[in-house]
């Protein structure tokens, strides 16, 4: 059987998520003589790719250790973006004024109701990652720790199962930095987060990364007091410093107070009140919460694969080795999401899943670096991003030319009071070739997609130009983006020539 979490309440809506995902009672089938492919991991990518195997009429196993449905339903994605969708709400509510609507002096947040919603959307969307409907589908569902025993077998419950080819899908787990102090006063991570019955009153998130962001802006805007530490100098170190910037901006108009450049020295107190004592150049300093929340990053998850009784070479820090083409050092064995990438998402995964299951039972040949990846951040205002990091883009400044659109003159974002956002296209130098997009702003997740499906099919600023966009809409952002790159084109050389000719038509 697997393990189900102890995290989740004896609620209705949780009931009914255990009962879709690691129902009790479930007894694992006998195992077939052999397996076209077995599927360790049942998150986005090992969900994925057990259900488009079997599609293909493959003999598929699918082994999962908790929870089927992996982190983006039980503890990332899904009970995340429910919670920070209330939390947006209250917000609108709160700022509704200014747009003429007339509200109470006193609103009122509600934890337990937007915590309730969260389990209730979970349950709801459990259904699609059901064990049930895996079995009905043809796939054996094997719930249970599964390890390698040799090169093409693999030991769950009591049960061997043999394998021509096979997919390590395990996903990843929230890192949890060796601070003295911290495993005794206790902590919160994304795994346990979404089981609080009582909202905390102060929170103290660690890591001002994407997961860090999102959360402490969420708890404020619900109503608790945060304090939001990070090591870095600025919020989000990994992104573009004016991106960060502006979410900077938006956060302290939550009243999210920012500690930067602190270093975590170590915890005292108890489960009920804890104290973090920092160290900020200098100085030190210290901060009292009722919870503390851990986001500092995902370790992979190979604990317990007996990954060296497979030939599989792995790393602590990198988690499977992997080649282009997402095999491991066993030609049998292929791996794909959290688990062997450092891009962890779960459309990247379930994109992996395909890549991985095209290469090891149809023999072809697509490559992981071929993929177009866009990633989003859901704090308000969203940040979406594709194509090269902010690093990256730095490191050949002399190479690319920048174009950016200002929300405040994007005629829709003034309307909405979105002006605050900001559009960055980077191009090759004297090439019409987009090598990278990065958006703040509230659509800001809904508008990748448009730069990202150019850069899929080699289409330029030059070519979105061409395409109408509908006014007043927020993507106008990006076609001024590429207007401002036409006129680029309009060298002095050819204005003169253009003027002439004009001239010579009058």
């Amino acid at each position: 059987m697997a393990d189900t979490p102890q995290t989740l309440l004896q609620d209705q809506y949780d009931s009914a998520l255990t009962s879709n995902v690691c129902p009790p009672g479930w007894v694992n089938p006998e195992p077939a003589r052999r397996y076209n492919l077995v599927v360790l991991g049942a998150g986005s990518a090992g969900l994925a790719a057990a259900r488009y195997a079997a599609g293909l009429g493959a003999k598929v196993a699918l082994v999962e250790a908790f929870c089927l449905g992996g982190d983006r339903l039980n503890t990332g994605c899904v009970p995340s973006k429910s919670l920070i969708r209330s939390a947006r709400a209250y917000s609108d509510v709160y700022t509704a004024g200014r747009y003429g609507v007339r509200i109470p002096e006193l609103i009122q947040e509600d934890f337990s109701v937007a915590m309730t919603r969260m389990r209730r959307t979970r349950s709801l969307l459990s259904i699609h990652d059901a064990a049930r409907r895996f079995r009905d589908a043809g796939v054996d569902v094997f719930l249970g720790h599964g390890r390698f025993t040799g090169p093409d077998t693999i030991h769950v419950g009591g049960k061997t199962l043999r394998f021509s080819r096979a997919l390590i899908a395990t996903g990843s787990r929230p890192i949890v930095p060796a601070i003295e102090g911290l495993a005794r006063v206790g902590y919160l991570t994304s795994e346990t987060l979404f089981s609080l019955t009582q909202q905390p009153r102060r929170l103290v998130v660690i890591g001002a990364g994407p997961t860090g962001c999102e959360m402490a802006q969420a708890f404020c805007r619900l109503g608790s007091e945060v304090t939001l530490i990070e090591r870095e100098g600025r919020i989000l170190p990994n992104e573009d410093a004016d991106v960060a910037r502006i979410l900077g901006n938006a956060l302290q108009r939550d009243d999210v107070s920012t500690k930067l450049g602190a270093i975590v020295t170590h915890v005292r107190g108890s489960e009920s009140e804890k104290t973090v004592f920092l160290r900020m150049g200098p100085h030190g300093e210290q901060v009292t919460a009722d919870e503390m929340l851990v986001c500092v990053g995902r370790s992979p998850n190979t604990d317990g694969l007996d990954l060296p009784a497979a030939g599989i070479k792995y790393d602590a820090t990198r988690g499977i080795l992997i080649d282009d083409w997402l095999c491991t050092s066993n030609p049998r064995v292929y791996a794909a999401g959290d688990v062997c990438t450092r891009y962890r998402f779960a459309h990247v995964a379930e994109a992996m899943a395909r890549i991985a299951l095209e290469n090891a039972l149809l023999r072809g040949r697509k490559r992981f670096s071929d993929l177009m990846i866009p990633r989003c951040i859901y704090t308000d205002p969203e940040i979406a991003h594709v194509g090269l990091c902010a690093d990256e883009v730095q490191r050949q400044d002399n190479e690319i030319e920048t174009f950016s659109v200002p929300f405040h003159t994007v005629d829709r974002a003034v309307i909405d009071g979105d002006e605050d956002g900001l559009l960055k296209i980077h191009v090759r130098k004297g090439k019409d070739r987009i090598v990278s997009a990065t958006i703040i702003g509230r659509q800001a997740a809904e508008m990748i997609g448009e730069v990202t499906m150019a850069m899929v099919h080699n289409i330029g600023l030059g070519g979105i130009a061409k395409v109408m966009h509908p006014y007043p809409t927020h993507a106008e952002a990006i076609r001024k983006a590429a207007q401002a790159y036409q006129r680029t084109r309009l060298t002095p050389l050819v204005k003169r020539l253009l003027q002439r000719w004009l001239a010579w038509n009058r």
